[in-house]
C-alpha cells in the first residue's frame, strides 16, 4: 500500500495515526480503525505516517488490511518525531475533518464520535482532556502519567498563559481548513508540537473545545520522563521565541 493505492473520492473523515516502532501491534490497530470506521456511514480514510523503528511494519499492515484501499502508508524510514509525522499526515490527508490518534490505542477509536460532534457543532479544533470530571483513566502507569501531565500543563500555561487544562492527549480533531493553517507553519518535531498546534489555533483565531475521552494506559511507553519533559520545556520556550521572530507569519 501508498499513496499511490488511496481512492479517488473525497473523504468525510480522516484519521492519521504516528507510529513509532510499532511493529507487532500497529497490525492489529489497523485493523480494529479500519473495522471501526467500515461501520459507519460516512466516506474515510487512515493515514499511518511510519516513524522508524525496526523493520516489517508495512508488511504487518497489508497482511491485517488485505490491501484495502481507504489506508496509505507514509514512510518516514527513519525516526522524525510525532510532530514531524503527525504534520506529514494532516497535509496529506483529504478528509473534511481530520483527526490524529495514539498508535496504542490508548484512547480508543469509539471515542471519536465526541470529538466530531465537537467539530459538527462549530469547534474549529476539538481535542480530547483527560483531565475533565467525565474522563475515566486506568491501566498501568495511570497516576504517574496523570501527575506528570498535571505538572506539565502548569508549566505550559505559565510559559503559553494557555488555560487548556490538557494540551498533550493524543487525540485531537481539526476542520481541513484550519488543519490546513496550522500544520503549513507548525514546526516543532518532538513532543512539544502538541502546545505549538494548540498555540497556533488560537493565534489564528480558532474555536478550541475540550472533549472527555476514555483512556486506558498500557505497559509500554515511548515517553523518557526526565529527558522528555526536559525536551518538551524547551520547546514551550522555542514557540515563544519563534512567535516573537515571525516565523509562524505565513
Amino acid at each position: 500500500m501508498s499513496d499511490a493505492t488511496r481512492s479517488t473520492d473525497d473523504a468525510w473523515l480522516s484519521v492519521v495515526i504516528p507510529a513509532f516502532d510499532e511493529v507487532g501491534r500497529i497490525g492489529e490497530t489497523a485493523r480494529h480503525v479500519c473495522a471501526y470506521l467500515s461501520a459507519q456511514s460516512y466516506a474515510w480514510e487512515v493515514l499511518i505516517v511510519l516513524d522508524g523503528g525496526r523493520p516489517g511494519a508495512p508488511e504487518e499492515i497489508a497482511e491485517a488490511l488485505g490491501g484495502r484501499s481507504h489506508v496509505s502508508i507514509l514512510d518516514n524510514h527513519v525516526n522524525r518525531g510525532k510532530g514531524w509525522s503527525v504534520r506529514r499526515g494532516m497535509l496529506a490527508a483529504r478528509g473534511r475533518y481530520r483527526v490524529f490518534i495514539d498508535a496504542d490505542l490508548s484512547l480508543p477509536i469509539d471515542g471519536m464520535p465526541t470529538l466530531i460532534d465537537a467539530l459538527e457543532r462549530g469547534a474549529d479544533v476539538a481535542i480530547g482532556s483527560r483531565a475533565l470530571p467525565a474522563s475515566q483513566i486506568t491501566g498501568h502507569l495511570a497516576g504517574f502519567r496523570t501527575s506528570m501531565g498535571h505538572a506539565f500543563n502548569l508549566i505550559v500555561r505559565f510559559i503559553t498563559r494557555c488555560s487548556l487544562r490538557d494540551t498533550q492527549c493524543g487525540f485531537k480533531g481539526f476542520r481541513a481548513e484550519a488543519a490546513h493553517r496550522i500544520f503549513r507553519v507548525q514546526r516543532l518535531d518532538r513532543f512539544g508540537f502538541d502546545v505549538e498546534v494548540l498555540w497556533l489555533a488560537r493565534r489564528f483565531g480558532y474555536r478550541i473545545v475540550e472533549v472527555p475521552v476514555t483512556c486506558h494506559y498500557h505497559g509500554a511507553s515511548s515517553v523518557r520522563r526526565a529527558w522528555d519533559a526536559l525536551s518538551m520545556l524547551l520547546d514551550l520556550l522555542r514557540i515563544r521565541w519563534y512567535d516573537r521572530t515571525g516565523r509562524y507569519d505565513r
